[in-house]
């Protein structure tokens, strides 16, 4: 695992070796003297992890000499942010004479930290010709592999092999899956077919194939059948051979001639002149290499008969491949329901007594234990097996309780399932494990905002620049690979498909919590664990007492995120920024906080700040000093006049600051931005700007915004007709546009977006909060729109006639008097793609007509109040995948008529599964008291739904908001 900081130390220093030597002058030599060492010494420490893997456990010798190799790395990494912030803290050089002078004197400034570091430099670069020597020693021999075979091999002798022979018995919960993947492999059509089983380790997928490998049905619909284990490490000749033996045993047959000798040829040859005309099944369990399919396919002949490849694996991708030449199905395996869980549990942890039924006072703890599995078939069964061995008294169950993560390194009974998990960390490139081991910092269930996590790494330095894609797409790409490695849950999806919030499994979060604390990647400062020593460069605190707090000083911090906070005293604030003046990262989101200290601008290494929902509401000049700043992150905070130094911050990514009012109902007045001062155009590399206010600055300062060519999302407060003609040159120079929110500056203000010729075609989403009177002729042009709202427009024409052909137009909202027409008209074949559409506070509109074969994919529709619409529109009976349906402050004769009864309007909805009628309460937004049309009696309940998490920079036209991505 040490590999992982000296990869991220080599990777700090080669900027400095090969563009910054000028910043180490004096020490250049011996910097680069480090990382040519360092680079010799990762060879070894690939081979000291792998015969870790392979003995369940590191030597006392190797775990000294990667404890020591750690804390130089440490060393390496503060002695290097130290130097530069200290040369920084100088001054940047100038031209010509003065630029000589200055020159001079910042030479004479910097000797004495030049002169430091230059020891410093010298004692870590003995040190760390030293550990080389020491590996040496201990007689480590490189691969150049990462790992040796014979690892390899004594890796998978324990892990897995429970899977294999549980008795029926013990599994429950799997009888669906098993039903519907025993279906697809006997059924269907004759070409060959490959079906997937897909999920996290410990899930149960070899359990599962297994028990239909077994059943009688498998042997009576196909001629022959293997099960090949091919796991990390595998000879694909050895799985031929081994598959095509196993074949001619289930026939009672010899091996064909020569096979052991064949040669790769002619072994595939042999196997497909086999196979050619019989119905053959095969397993492939645990397949890890994305390229598996790519070996092993020509020795799987598709000869017409039905032949079925049942494989089982971690990562979506490797069943993803296997669709370059071959049918593919794909079962994703989910936990086990509640009622299962608990009824293995029971199973295991009391199989010998007490009848397999857990005893009352048990019953509390056992569900808590039991919660943290999530599910997980192979954890249920270690943990109550290890239940099983002990007193059934309370004592004993809380202590397992309190110390489940500890038990998962240490315990005998766990260490099987630990393994399981520990493989998927281990089978990670070095930087996806510094990417996955950030997720340990956050706390136990908590639900993860992805581009949060994403501008983190970046932060960090943890993610690669990738020719001709910004830094957010390609952590966009790690991410999606470790959810793909089933590593990391998704919690939340945005409208269109992609993640917006991500999660941690509970028993995967406590083996991280570990792996952390070995690799001094990070400590979690919490209530159960208040204390720290050692060595990290990244601290976690959660829901610990300030007394706790004000104790904790440590200048080498480089990150820090605070949760579930009390109080934040000013204090400790004011010293704050001098105590940590190596932070990268500062996430105050939510923590009780109403002043920033002027001392933030001593944070030279600062990448990333948050002050989320605080209550902040000043930003000190000394912000402009923030030369490193990618985020600012000033969304719910009260600020709003932001000071002219914030120009100064030439590498800000990310500029998000508004402010919404839940209190009032959703009007213009709900969200306010911030004034920015005139020179933004200097920020060259913004993406995200929202929301800012253009009625301060006039005309000159919307101009500016054209500069920013970079940005993906734009939100706009107070447009006027004055500002107009302005802000529509600026966005057609803005050729990478994804997101674009407009509000004008009142209802009644007629804004004109004719102008704009040549939008962005990138655009994905438009907010329009104006008065239009006409629809822009440029909006159904855009091919790649995925939603588009509107509001407050006061058009005049039935705009979705110039809509319906968008062709990725997957959410529709026009509301709050966006059209003052009578009727809308949805034509056959029009919206193809839609999801979701909202139709709210339609004042005139009487008549809803929908044609049938229009809105064929619409699932979510949400209608009202339209006092003039008297009765349910016919056209919904057409949309037969509607899944939810709302109506919002409808008449009591209109209510009346979807009685589930007697209501002569119930016919047209009584396909949709979920229907309810909602009623304003109150002038808060999103209070509402809402009945479900499903039974005989209109269901009450009430609920407040205020969407707080709405992140972002629009409103829902009703008053509670969709889930949309957050950022």
């Amino acid at each position: 695992m040490a590999e992982t900081i000296v990869f991220s130390i080599i990777d700090k220093l080669k900027p400095l070796v090969n563009e910054e030597a000028k910043l180490l002058r004096g020490v250049h030599g011996e910097v680069a003297d480090i990382k040519y060492e360092l680079e010799s010494i990762q060879s070894f420490l690939k081979d000291a992890n792998a015969r870790a893997a392979a003995e369940e456990d590191m030597s006392e010798g190797v775990k000294t000499w990667v404890k020591q190799l750690t804390e130089v790395a440490f060393r390496i990494d503060v002695a290097i942010d130290q130097y530069l912030l200290q040369v920084a803290q100088h001054g940047p050089h100038r031209h010509g004479f003065t630029g000589f002078v200055h020159k001079t004197t910042h030479s004479l400034k910097t000797l004495i930290p030049r002169h430091k570091i230059a020891s410093e430099i010298q004692e870590i670069k003995a040190s760390v010709q030293k550990i080389k020597a020491r590996s040496e020693r201990y007689g480590f021999q490189s691969t150049g592999q990462g790992s040796s075979s014979a690892a390899r091999n004594v890796r998978w002798q324990d892990p897995r092999m429970a899977s294999l022979f549980l008795e029926d018995v013990d599994v429950v919960g799997i009888e669906s899956p098993k039903d519907e993947l025993i279906g697809w492999l006997i059924k269907g059509h004759s070409y060959r077919t490959v079906v997937s089983v897909v999920g996290m380790g410990g899930l149960g997928k070899t359990t599962l194939a297994k028990k239909v490998y077994d059943h009688h049905m498998m042997k009576e619909n196909f001629d022959c059948h293997a099960w090949i284990s091919v796991s990390q490490s595998y000879n694909m000749m050895d799985l031929v051979r081994s598959m095509v033996k196993q074949f001619c045993e289930a026939r009672k047959e010899f091996p064909p001639e020569g096979i052991d000798l064949a040669d790769k040829t002619s072994l595939i040859s042999k196997a497909r002149e086999y196979l050619q005309e019989k119905r053959y099944v095969v397993v492939f369990d645990d397949v890890w290499e994305i390229d598996f399919w790519g070996e092993i396919e020509h020795a799987l002949p598709d000869n017409a008969k039905g032949p079925r490849i049942l494989i089982t694996t971690r990562k979506l991708d490797v069943a993803n491949f296997c669709k370059k030449s071959s049918h593919v199905k794909v079962h994703n395996l989910q936990p086990l329901l509640p009622n299962k869980a608990w009824e293995l549990f029971c199973k295991r942890a009391f199989q010998f007594e007490l009848g397999g039924h857990c005893p009352p006072m048990l019953e509390k703890s056992s569900h808590e234990i039991l919660e943290k599995c999530e599910g997980l078939l192979l954890a249920i069964v270690a943990i109550g097996g290890l239940l099983s061995t002990k007193d059934k008294t309370l004592s004993e169950w809380q202590k397992l309780h309190d110390s489940l993560g500890f038990e998962l390194g240490i315990n005998p009974h766990l260490a099987g399932f630990s393994k399981i998990l520990s493989l998927s960390f281990e089978d990670l490139p070095y930087n996806l494990k510094s990417c996955f081991l950030y997720l340990g910092m956050y706390p136990e269930d908590y639900s993860i905002s992805c581009v949060r996590l994403i501008r983190q790494w970046i932060a960090e330095g943890f993610v690669k620049a990738k020719e001709g894609k910004t830094f957010e797409e390609v952590a966009q790409e790690y991410l999606t690979e470790l959810i793909h490695r089933s590593l990391v849950q998704v919690s939340k999806v945005n409208f269109d498909g992609k993640v917006r919030q991500c999660r941690l499994h509970d028993l995967f979060r406590e083996i991280v919590l570990q792996k952390m604390k070995d690799l001094s990647f990070c400590h979690v400062l919490s209530k159960q664990e208040s204390n720290f020593e050692g060595l990290t460069r990244r601290m976690s605190v959660d829901g610990v007492s300030y007394s706790v707090l004000k104790g904790f000083e440590d200048a080498h911090i480089h990150s820090l995120l605070l949760f579930n906070l009390d109080e934040l005293p000013k204090s400790f604030t004011s010293n704050f920024f001098v105590d940590f003046k190596l932070l990268k990262i500062m996430d105050f989101e939510d923590a009780p906080l109403d002043c920033i200290p002027e001392d933030v601008g001593c944070l030279f290494h600062l990448r990333y700040l948050s002050f989320r929902n605080t209550e902040v509401k000043m930003l000190p000049k000394s912000i402009g000093k923030l030369q490193n700043l990618e985020t600012l992150d000033l969304k719910q905070s009260l600020v709003y006049d932001i000071p002219v130094e914030i120009n100064k911050l030439r590498k800000l990514r990310h500029f998000i600051a508004y402010h919404r009012n839940y209190q009032i109902t959703f009007s213009l007045a709900q969200e306010k931005g911030v004034k920015i001062p005139k020179g933004v155009g200097s920020l060259m590399d913004l993406q995200k700007l929202y929301h800012v206010e253009l009625n301060h600055e006039g005309v000159d300062f919307v101009k500016e915004l054209g500069q920013l060519s970079q940005l993906r999302k734009l939100g706009v407060k107070n447009l006027s007709k004055e500002t107009m003609s302005s802000l529509c040159i600026s966005i057609e120079r803005m050729s990478h546009l994804q997101s674009l929110d407009i509000t004008s500056i009142s209802e009644d203000e007629i804004i004109d977006l004719q102008t704009i010729s040549s939008p962005p075609q990138c655009l994905q989403r438009i907010y329009l909060k104006a008065c239009l009177e006409k629809l822009p002729g440029w909006i159904p042009r855009l091919q790649n729109l995925a939603r588009l709202r509107i509001f407050w427009s006061r058009l005049n024409e039935d705009p979705l006639k110039g809509l319906q052909n968008l062709p990725n137009l997957l959410e529709l909202d026009i509301s709050q008097q966006a059209y003052r027409g009578e009727q809308l008209h949805f034509r056959t074949g029009g919206f193809p793609k839609l999801r979701k559409l909202t139709l709210r506070y339609l004042d005139e509109l009487n008549s809803l007509i929908i044609e049938e074969g229009a809105l064929p994919l619409l699932e979510n529709l949400e209608f009202g109040p339209s006092p003039k619409l008297k009765e349910v529109p016919f056209g919904i009976h057409h949309l037969r995948n509607l899944k939810r349906l709302r109506f919002y402050d409808m008449s009591k004769e209109f209510e009346d008529s979807l009685n589930y009864e007697v209501g002569p309007c119930y016919w047209i909805v009584e396909h949709i599964p979920a229907i309810f009628l909602s009623y304003k309460v109150g002038t808060q937004h999103g209070s509402y008291d809402t009945r479900r049309v499903r039974s005989k009696h209109l269901e009450r309940s009430r609920t407040q739904i205020i969407n707080q998490n709405d992140d972002h920079n629009t409103n829902d036209s009703s008053d509670i908001g969709a889930s949309i991505e957050k950022g």
